[in-house]
């Protein structure tokens, strides 16, 4: 990949050809031995617990966790043997504070990445115990909802905010009583949470605890319970979704089949700064340990994540596409005031470019030295390896980071309900807009959408996956597991896919109206329209946001009656609907009243919408942009203000 005469690099499949119709219906990989799925690719791995062990054997007992204690710190390292060992004492030690070695155990961690969040995971499966993540993104009462339904006991915390957090709530979660923070707590959250009957514990002293009487492990079985996620990927209470052992061992096994020579190796080092208590980051890690690699954890704060960076040099990293926005936001905002750079930029990429369809990556050229360095440094400067997924990434931005970088970017799909990647774009192919083919261990087929007007003879439809990643279902959720999966066994995902005519998938739409901004966060913009409605000054609003853009925007018909009201309250002469909504003092009055009863409701900040436009027509069923039952036709406001919409984004860019 390097050198004066750079060669391309050998694509794991044929370009032109990269799935195939497979056995038992769907798509599968080309991968797959005749036609087969994979369920594991090493003898030694059944069960998540198994993987560990593996990574330090092969690595012949390399550095395995790495953390800094702050700015200017160098990173410590713990070994593959003392992590494991410290695992073995933290599950024993839970079993001495009372818990059961086996598969009906819940352990609740709330915590930010770090070295505690991978000991309490792995601790849980020596034991055949299942962890799951909490997470603030969820919100405090989801947190409650997660904690009672999961009756967890136990919750492994980092610092004194989460852990007074969880005491407050504690009237709420009867089955909670144990806390065990890995931070110091003070005196007076520990008077509280005793008198609470809450247990405050130290993680060391629960290691000090299994070290003094350690218990032998318990392992799981493959098709036993891994992990509990839950996901707020609708209205309503936050659905757990149930994976087990053979779920993600596969995942990790399809990935690692699916990259070929650019797999995770033993001398690899990961930065880990994208959440734990999402499958995305949990996989790529287990894909690092399994053979041995290194990961080294962030400080916490995203603001510092430039300077972690550049003191792990990580060769391995998943980002999500808002890292890459900002980064190519910066550099074209740099050159934008003159025409040299500007010029010298556009040379760069455009030699660079020509060299990606080619299949030649590299970062010795005369451009990576003279206009791509500051940008391949920021990221550490020995990357080899990104993986995007999470949401969709603009296509200009992905060619223009893999310019930039000179290293491999693997773009994804998949979602939660799939242990993370399902599909995966393989080496060589450098063409942007598509997600690749499926990955070994699941077959894809696309589905009939006739309201939608997608067919799957036109290889259009909703995606659906069927395989060895696929969950077990959500947790006390048989509704809900039934309207997901069908009885042939197939997920269905919401998302609309078509298939390219080189055997790739491309996300076309979403199904129902529900979508991600372009940091992964889930949207249901009619639960936001349903608190916003209730503002005076709105009598139709339309919520709307892109899976390329991180905020929301939305369209406001003002209630006249009310907009007179106003403007008697301004002393300001009566006005028409369409000077109203020219009116700059009355868009800010409609956008903070919005957001003042988002707050009131409990959105969070990325449920807000950031701009209104306000519109002096009306949704109307004789314009199409109502249902004859008064709702609210999506797609076809969407088509319809897109003047609008594109100009609230370029304010906001």
């Amino acid at each position: 990949m390097q050198g004066l005469f750079p060669r391309p690099i050998d694509p794991t499949v044929d370009l032109k050809k990269q799935s195939e119709e497979g056995q038992g219906g769907g798509r599968v990989s080309r991968l797959c031995k005749d036609g087969k799925l994979i369920r594991s690719n090493a003898e030694d791995v059944k069960v998540i617990s198994d993987i560990m062990k593996r990574g330090a054997r092969i690595s012949g007992n390399r550095q395995c966790m790495g953390w800094r204690e702050g700015p200017n710190k160098p990173y410590q390292w713990m070994s593959f043997n003392d992590a494991l060992k410290r695992m073995s004492n933290l599950g024993a030690g839970l079993i001495r504070k009372g818990l059961k070695p086996d598969n009906t155990t819940f352990v609740g961690v709330f915590s930010q990445n770090c070295p505690e969040w991978v000991l309490t995971e792995y601790a849980c499966y020596f034991y055949s115990m299942v962890i799951v993540p909490l997470y603030d993104t969820l919100g405090p009462d989801a947190c409650t909802y997660i904690i009672n339904q999961a009756e967890i006991t136990t919750v492994v915390c980092d610092t004194e905010e989460r852990v007074a957090s969880l005491v407050e709530q504690v009237r709420c979660t009867p089955t909670l009583t144990c806390i065990v923070h890995i931070k110091p707590i003070s005196d007076g959250l520990r008077q509280k949470a005793a008198q609470q009957n809450i247990d405050l514990v130290s993680f060391a002293e629960v290691e000090k605890l299994g070290a003094a009487r350690p218990h032998e492990h318990v392992l799981p079985k493959p098709s036993e319970l891994a992990t509990i996620c839950y996901t707020s990927g609708t209205t309503g209470n936050p659905k757990g979704v149930m994976l087990t052992h053979e779920n993600i061992v596969a995942d990790v096994a399809a990935v690692q089949v699916h990259l070929g020579e650019l797999k995770p190796r033993n001398d690899d080092v990961m930065l880990s700064f994208l959440p734990l208590a999402h499958m995305l980051e949990r996989i790529c890690e287990t894909a690092l340990f399994i053979e041995g690699g290194s990961v080294g954890f962030f400080q916490g704060d995203v603001r510092v994540l430039a300077d972690d960076m550049l003191a792990l040099k990580p060769s391995v990293t998943p980002v999500v596409p808002r890292v890459f926005n900002r980064i190519y936001d910066k550099v074209i905002g740099m050159t934008s005031g003159s025409a040299i750079k500007k010029g010298l930029l556009k040379m760069a990429l455009s030699s660079k470019e020509r060299e990606l369809q080619k299949g030649i990556i590299r970062n010795t050229s005369i451009w990576d030295k003279l206009v791509f360095k500051k940008v391949r440094e920021g990221m550490g400067g020995r990357l080899r390896l990104v993986v995007v997924g999470s949401a969709p990434l603009a296509g200009n931005v992905l060619t223009f980071m893999r310019c930039a970088l000179g290293c491999a970017i693997i773009e994804g799909y998949g979602q939660t309900e799939t242990a993370a990647p399902t599909t995966m774009t393989v080496l060589g192919d450098n063409a942007p807009d598509h997600v690749g083919p499926p990955i070994p261990c699941c077959a894809i087929k696309l589905v009939d959408v006739a309201e939608m007007q997608y067919f799957a003879h036109e290889n259009k439809g909703e995606i659906c996956i069927r395989g060895y990643n696929v969950f077990k279902g959500y947790f006390k959720d048989p509704e809900k597991t039934k309207e997901t999966i069908d009885e042939e066994g197939w997920l269905h995902t919401g998302d609309i896919g078509m298939w390219l005519p080189n055997g790739t998938l491309k996300i076309v739409d979403r199904k129902k109206h529900i979508f991600k901004l372009a940091q992964g966060e889930y949207i249901a913009p009619e639960k936001i329209e349903n608190i916003y409605i209730r503002s005076q000054y709105v009598a139709q609003i339309f919520v709307h946001g892109e899976s390329l853009k991180s905020c929301l925007v939305a369209i406001v018909v003002p209630d006249m009656e009310i907009v007179n009201k106003w403007t008697d309250q301004k002393n300001l002469p009566k006005m028409s609907i369409q000077e109203i909504c020219q009116n700059t003092q009355f868009k800010k009055a409609v956008l903070d009243d919005l957001t003042a009863l988002g707050k009131k409701a409990g959105l969070k900040s990325f449920e807000q919408v950031k701009d209104v436009y306000l519109s002096p027509e009306a949704f109307t069923v004789e314009n199409n942009l109502m249902t004859p039952t008064m709702k609210t036709k999506r797609p076809e406001c969407k088509k319809y203000f897109v003047p609008q919409i594109e100009a609230m984004y370029r304010t906001l860019a």
